[in-house]
């Protein structure tokens, strides 16, 4: 019986080894590179962390730098952030911050140069669509309504869409084109939520050119069709 199990066990040393000596090299190298993809993950999300922690720091700087209006302090700290962390989120928000500052300070150019980076930077498409629509914002002030309307016409996320639609509207009753911003007030209007505060300013907007979007467009329509059904029923009879 002894000599049954040293067998079997032999056996099985050997078929070990033959399938060593066939598979060895690939086993080590499967091990090698799931080792290696977990050390890289974990390496990752270190380096995520670290970036985030230190980029909150920056843009802690810049933002007491903007509160006591040090703007030296402002445009230095905003620089690092830019530099170091440009891809974080911490990044896209000081340069908000910053184009916000130089706009009350009456620094347009400067506002304008903070918000075209995020245009050209901003990994997400969600930033770049904000400051394309603060971008237009400051082109309208200016009266460079052909730079305004080029910004917005760039593809935003659907979110601002109806934002989009209300710059315009502004460019056109600036450039006295009633109709047209009619138009695209109405197309704001409907596009933004029902509760969304600034719907409300939308549609002062609309009153102030004679428009009132609760009866206009849709419900207009739906007027309309009820009152053909009406005069049809009549004619008949």
């Amino acid at each position: 019986m002894a000599l049954q199990l040293d067998l079997e066990e032999q056996e099985q040393i050997d078929e070990l080894k033959h399938f060593w000596a066939r598979w060895g090299d690939y086993v080590v190298w499967v091990l090698i590179i799931i080792l290696g993809a977990y050390a890289a993950w974990n390496g990752w999300h270190y380096w995520q962390r670290r970036e985030a922690s230190q980029s909150a720091i920056l843009f802690e700087t810049v933002e007491r730098a903007s509160e006591s209006a040090d703007l030296a302090l402002m445009d230095r700290s905003f620089g690092d952030i830019k530099e170091k962390f440009g891809s974080t989120t911490y990044a896209n928000q000081a340069a908000f911050l910053v184009a916000k500052v130089y706009y009350e300070k009456a620094q347009s150019a400067k506002a304008e140069e903070a918000l075209n980076w995020v245009i050209k930077s901003a990994s997400e498409e969600g930033y770049r669509s904000l400051a394309r629509l603060r971008l237009a914002g400051l082109m309208i002030d200016k009266g460079d309504f052909a730079q305004a309307k080029a910004l917005l016409a760039e593809k935003v996320v659907a979110e601002f869409e109806p934002l989009v639609e209300d710059r315009l509207g502004d460019i056109d009753t600036l450039d006295k084109h009633s109709d047209t911003a009619k138009g695209h007030y109405l197309k704001s209007w409907r596009g933004l939520d029902a509760h969304a505060p600034y719907r409300k300013y939308v549609e002062a907007k609309l009153n102030a050119i004679g428009v009132d979007p609760t009866i206009d467009g849709t419900t207009s329509g739906v007027t309309s069709s009820s009152s053909k059904s009406t005069l049809e029923s009549k004619d008949h009879q």
